[in-house]
């Protein structure tokens, strides 16, 4: 029997090695040592694994180097052990838990009763760079689940062992573990060669994490941290996060006089003066456009009865997220769980399947569009409430459309343009992913094998790249989502097109085909905004609160240069007003730099500055935000350009 193994690399070339060779080894030997340098840890047979792992048997192999995104993740979970490593070591008191990559960086969850302080995260810093400085190796080691066991119990992890115990009972027999210097962990791997191959590493900050995400479980200390190949990558991550702090909607929100929240009212914004005009804008821009492109709106009751999240599946598959409702008129003989037999709505899906059964449908009628803006509600855990990114109370930009199975490809190529006119007019490029069932799901594969190829077949139609997200369909149908890309380069998912086969068949929706027999129609499920709660939140940080000049709550104040050319103010505020303009006159004591200086804080787009000159020539000196200063010009000539800036784009 030959000793040696067939190595096909990428290229479509192959190699031969003796069996056993590392795959460190025989890049370095084989391939170049330019490579050999830059791998981190390799493809084979589509499977990531360490460079440490020996070649056994005939393979495809891939190296996988520091400049790819996939060994940023698994150096970023190098940076997890090693931080874990290091608390250890410092505070021999604490118990991990678990400690995944995540988008940004990576975190640790650790059981200590004293809280950690930006001392120690000094201190475990300075500890992780000698950890790297030290190069550590990591080393695989693959053991029995009786000596894991005893291994994590010997060291009184009691984490530890609930995991292990848990993986076991799953059949399981064996453990990974990795092991750099003389700290362990388990882990499915890989990682990469040695501590010395981090890079950079900063530690973020500590915030509180449930066990397992459950408030009945203790409450543990997560630190999360961020990693990169360089420092300089490293520093510019760290800006692009100090930007992001000055744009937060958290902040920017309450200080524009946008929205605001109340501990009485827990995950449902107050929209102040300002805010509910933008909210107003947007909605009022929305309805036009679809208004003119065939969507009919309507208005549902907030609160059903179960019978109507039962016959949708909701009941069964999303009740723990619904506002459930005690009737007071149920037999108090019953259970209590069952006197909550009312809810008010998450969504408005099922309401508008029973206007669309209220009357007889044809096929001239489809594709029927319905549109509305109605309150919903969701009982998002206290833990995940996230200002306006994350909320109780919502309202969407939804619409459900009840079609033909020969119209889906036409109405989705409708929809995707629509939604290039709006994420156009805020400068939002997008892309685009489709997704597949998931594994609780309602209706038989049948169904899902039409919707699937039905949606997937519009979406090639478009000629447009996109990703498949295997298993993360609806519950009742496959989708898309589009997502969009800010001007920090941060992604936030939005609009969504679901096509839904399993709906009309539990309602019973029917139409008269053009052979008079009754057919199924399809249903398709979309948003463009999305909540219009979270699309504002991703404005106000895209824009850093300075909106476009149409969008604005305010588009105009009036400063004047002191309080003798207050009438003229007067004047031009009312002008602007009369034309349909959002424009305030400041008419405080304060002298005109402090009053420029309140209009550039407030980010309105155009502060207008009135003096002497401008009074005589019945004209205005405006200046946008940011200080560009347009000079006098007639107040007539400003209307005109401030009418440009300020009609909505769709």
């Amino acid at each position: 029997m030959s000793d040696l193994v067939k190595i096909t690399l990428p290229d479509g070339s192959s190699k031969e090695a003796r069996k056993g060779t590392r795959i460190a080894d025989f890049v370095k030997e084989q391939i170049g040592a330019g490579l050999a340098r830059a791998a981190y840890v390799a493809k084979l047979d589509g499977e990531l694994v360490d460079l440490a792992r020996p070649l056994d048997s005939d393979a495809k192999l891939e190296i996988v180097t520091t400049k790819s995104p996939e060994a940023l993740e698994v150096s970023r979970h190098d940076a997890a052990h090693v931080m874990a490593g290091v608390v250890q070591r410092l505070y021999p008191d604490t118990q991990v838990t678990i400690g995944p990559a995540i988008d940004d960086g990576f975190y640790y969850d650790f059981a200590r009763e004293k809280p950690f302080t930006p001392d120690d995260l000094t201190a475990i810093e300075r500890g992780i760079a000698e950890d790297i400085k030290a190069d550590l190796p990591f080393v695989r080691e693959e053991v029995s689940m009786e000596a894991a066991l005893e291994l994590f119990a010997s060291k009184r992890e009691a984490f530890k062992v609930e995991i292990v115990k848990d993986i076991a009972a799953k059949g399981a027999r064996t453990l990974t573990l990795y092991r750099h210097g003389d700290w362990v962990d388990f882990c499915l791997g890989p990682h990469g060669p040695s501590t010395g191959r981090l890079g950079a590493v900063k530690l973020m900050n500590v915030a509180g994490a449930y066990w397992r995400g459950d408030p009945k479980n203790p409450m543990l200390q997560r630190i999360y941290g961020t990693q990169f190949f360089d420092k300089k990558q490293l520093d510019e991550h760290l800006a692009k996060l100090e930007e992001a702090r000055k744009r937060d909607h958290r902040k920017l929100g309450p200080a524009l006089g946008l929205f605001t929240f109340h501990e009485y009212a827990p995950g449902s914004a107050f929209w102040l003066p300002h805010g509910t005009t933008l909210f107003n804008v947007l909605r009022d821009a929305m309805n036009r456009l679809v208004t003119k492109n065939g969507y009919l709106e309507v208005k549902t009751p907030l609160l059903f009865n179960k019978r109507l999240w039962e016959t949708s599946g909701h009941w069964g598959k999303y009740k723990e997220n619904m506002f459930l409702v005690l009737d007071t008129e149920a037999d108090p003989s019953l259970p209590l769980d069952e006197r909550f037999n009312q809810s008010l709505k998450p969504m408005n899906c099922p309401s508008h399947h029973l206007i669309y059964k209220m009357g007889k449908r044809s096929y001239r009628e489809l594709p029927l569009r319905y549109f509305p803006t109605d309150v919903l509600h969701r009982n998002e855990a206290s833990g995940s409430l996230g200002a306006l990114t994350r909320v109780r109370q919502f309202q969407q930009d939804d619409s459900h459309i009840y079609l033909m199975e020969s119209q889906v490809q036409e109405e989705v190529a409708r929809i995707v343009g629509l939604m290039k006119q709006v994420y156009g007019a805020f400068d939002l490029p997008f892309s685009a992913c489709f997704s597949t069932r998931p594994p609780q799901r309602i209706g038989d594969d049948s169904l899902w094998d039409r919707a699937e190829s039905g949606l997937e077949a519009a979406l090639k139609s478009l000629a447009m790249p996109y990703t498949v997200n295997p298993g993360d369909g609806a519950f009742y149908g496959p989708k898309i989502d589009f997502s969009v890309t800010d001007s920090l380069g941060r992604t936030w998912q939005l609009c969504t097109i679901q096509l839904d086969y399993a709906a009309p068949e539990r309602f019973d929706l029917t139409y008269v085909g053009d052979d008079n027999k009754e057919h199924r129609p399809v249903v398709i499920h979309r948003a463009i905004y999305g909540s219009f709660e979270r699309f504002i939140a991703i404005l106000t940080e895209h824009y850093a609160g300075a909106f476009p000049a149409w969008v604005s709550p305010v588009q105009a104040r009036i400063v004047t240069v002191s309080d003798r050319f207050n009438d003229w103010g007067r004047a031009v505020e009312q002008r602007l007003t009369a034309e349909g303009f959002r424009a305030e006159l400041d008419e405080s004591s304060d002298k005109l730099g402090a009053k420029i200086r309140n209009a550039e804080l407030a980010k309105i787009p155009f502060t207008v500055v009135v003096g002497e000159k401008e009074v005589a020539a019945q004209a205005v000196a405006p200046r946008r935000h940011g200080g560009q200063d347009l000079k006098s010009m007639p107040l007539d000539g400003f209307v005109d350009l401030l009418r440009k800036e300020a009609t909505p784009p769709f």
